[in-house]
């Protein structure tokens, strides 16, 4: 059974940076696209960054140039390191990720089979 566990998550100041990393574990083969989403209350849950198994990234608009995503597939382990971090950047951010590798990074949020249980991030000064 393949697990996804976040961690990194925390509280920053406007402006700071926060890493966020993603583990999985239970797969022998690797994981297939993997990407963050983040959720708050008011809002639906909304891409941040996706990227395949070869390394194409793919990001939601907001984080366009602040956010960038990578991956260590020898460590089974998916980053977003984020910078320039805004109020609006606090949310739950959640790890998803699916076997399949697809030649897209941006895939419906369906197409991600496991979820991690998510990182509280919140930017407040």
């Amino acid at each position: 059974q393949v697990q996804l566990v976040e961690s990194g998550g925390g509280s920053v100041q406007p402006g700071g940076s926060l890493r966020l990393s993603c583990i999985a574990s239970g797969t022998n083969s690797g994981m297939g696209n993997m990407a963050w989403y983040r959720q708050t209350t008011e809002k639906q849950r909304e891409l941040v960054a996706a990227i395949t198994s070869g390394g194409l990234t793919d990001y939601g608009d907001s984080v366009v140039d602040r956010f960038t995503i990578s991956r260590d597939n020898a460590k089974n382990t998916v980053y977003l390191q984020m910078n320039s971090l805004k109020s609006e950047d606090t949310a739950v951010y959640f790890c998803g990720g699916t076997l399949r590798r697809y030649t897209s990074a941006r895939l419906k949020h369906s197409s991600y089979t496991y979820w991690g249980q998510g990182t509280q991030v919140t930017v407040s000064s």
